[in-house]
This record gives C-alpha cells, sequence and structure tokens, in this order.
C-alpha cells in the first residue's frame, strides 16, 4: 500500500473558465475550499459577482481574468497572466459553454459559428496555452466540462450537442498525447443542473416534470456542487490513474 488516496488540493493553483456564476463559480469555490488557489477566467473581469472576496474569505488567493473564449488574445493572455502571478498552472478547468437552443432547421451561421468558437475552439486553446506550461512543468490536470448532451440526443441543441460530443474525443486525443508528461485530461459529463442559464428552460413546469422524469435513476435536478465535486476527484491526487475518461454526471439519465 502507498497511502491513502488524497481528494484535497492544498498549494495547486487552478484557472477555471466562465468562472462568474453558476458551474464556474461552483467549481471555483470547491477547488478554493479543497485548498487551490484560483485565477478565475471572466468574460468581464470587473464582474466576477463578489467570487474573489469568497474565495479570500477561504483563505486562498483569487485572481481574477479577462477572458473572452471569443478572443483568443485573452485566453493566452490569461494563461500567462497566471504563470506571472502564480509561477505554474497545475489544474485548467475548462468551463465556458454556451448552448443557443434552435430547431436544426432554424439554426443560424452566427450561432453556428459562436458555439464552436466558445465550446471547442475555446476549450482547445485554454487547454493548448496550459497543456504547454503543464509539459514544462511534467505534471498537470486538464478537466472539461462536456455534458450528456455529448453521449445523447436532445431535441433542438444539434449544434450544442456536437460541441459536446466533440470536446470528449478531444479529451481522449489531449490524454493519450500529453499522458507522457504527466498530465492527466478528463471531462466531465452533467444532465440539466439549476443554474442560471438552465432556468428559463426549468421554469416551465411541464419542461421540468419531464427532466425529472427522465434523469431516471435519482429523479432529481443536478446542483452545482454535484458537478464541482466530480471536477475536485478528477483534479486531486486521488485520480491519479483516470485519464481520457468522460465521467457522465446525470442520476441515471443515459443508462435508461
Amino acid at each position: 500500500m502507498t497511502g491513502f488516496p488524497e481528494y484535497r488540493v492544498d498549494g495547486r493553483i487552478a484557472l477555471v473558465t466562465g468562472a462568474a456564476r453558476g458551474l464556474g463559480r461552483a467549481i471555483s469555490l470547491a477547488l478554493a475550499d479543497a485548498g487551490a488557489d484560483v485565477a478565475l477566467g471572466l468574460r468581464d473581469a470587473a464582474a466576477d459577482g463578489g467570487l474573489s472576496e469568497e474565495i479570500e474569505r477561504l483563505g486562498r488567493a483569487a485572481l481574477p481574468l479577462q477572458m473572452d473564449m471569443t478572443v483568443p488574445g485573452q485566453i493566452s493572455a490569461a494563461v500567462q497572466r497566471t504563470l506571472d502571478r502564480f509561477g505554474r498552472i497545475d489544474i485548467l478547468v475548462n468551463n465556458a459553454g454556451i448552448a443557443p437552443g434552435n430547431p436544426a432547421e432554424d439554426v443560424t451561421e452566427e450561432d453556428f459559428d459562436r458555439t464552436l468558437q466558445v465550446n471547442l475552439k475555446g476549450t482547445f486553446l485554454a487547454s493548448q496555452a496550459a497543456g504547454r506550461a503543464m509539459i514544462g512543468q511534467g505534471h498537470g490536470r486538464i478537466v472539461n466540462v462536456g455534458s450528456q448532451a455529448g453521449e445523447v440526443a436532445l431535441p433542438g441543441e444539434s449544434v450544442y450537442c456536437m460541441t459536446k460530443a466533440a470536446i470528449a474525443h478531444l479529451t481522449r486525443c489531449l490524454a493519450v498525447e500529453w499522458g507522457p508528461h504527466g498530465i492527466t485530461v478528463n471531462n466531465v459529463a452533467p444532465t440539466f443542473i439549476r443554474t442560471p442559464g438552465t432556468e428559463p428552460a426549468l421554469s416551465d413546469p411541464a419542461f421540468e416534470a419531464d427532466v425529472i422524469e427522465r434523469i431516471a435513476a435519482l429523479h432529481r435536478i443536478g446542483e452545482p456542487m454535484d458537478v464541482a465535486g466530480a471536477v475536485l476527484f478528477l483534479a486531486s491526487p486521488a485520480a491519479a490513474l483516470v485519464t481520457g475518461h468522460t465521467l457522465v454526471i446525470d442520476g441515471g439519465w443515459t443508462v435508461r
């Protein structure tokens, strides 16, 4: 026996994209509570909704960063600022994503391009920039935030589903390529979670009831910390031998 599993990330440096609200906020707080200093990738660095102060009250450092995922220069600059402030990046959480819903026949080219730009191109460029630093360090943890939409078809979400399926395969590709450098790359795939982004859809009682019924095993809507716990596990030493994996957090939806 080489020791018990370690689920804390004391002294690690994490960068979370799309950190201002919802899943990103919960993930940032969970990482800070487990001992990490957290760089916060924000579409507007001046509007973190008090997240930096919450992290600092947990005794950890917070670094708000201007990081619009549609602007490649801001992605690379945010990674560099993290390195300048903390000297390394141990954990990258690619959380930023958008989901403009439309029937496939009504999807505009603008919505198509923007969804791919944020969900795919932004994830790749953030991984590339952080990956270069992690290769130099000889270690790192990358956790992508995908969706059950990468596993099952959701009507009216064809482009979003396509990007999340691609994230799952990008995860496998980067895991194989960067594994020799001590870097693990994994993906979490949540079901519907109560966040500001899902609030409009879940405010429809009929839609909410249908979602709860489809979450076959547990019959409840997920909460942000349900996802944050899985991210924390994959970022921790306890998951040292887990890579290239998609962890579906769906209460049983996809096994039905």
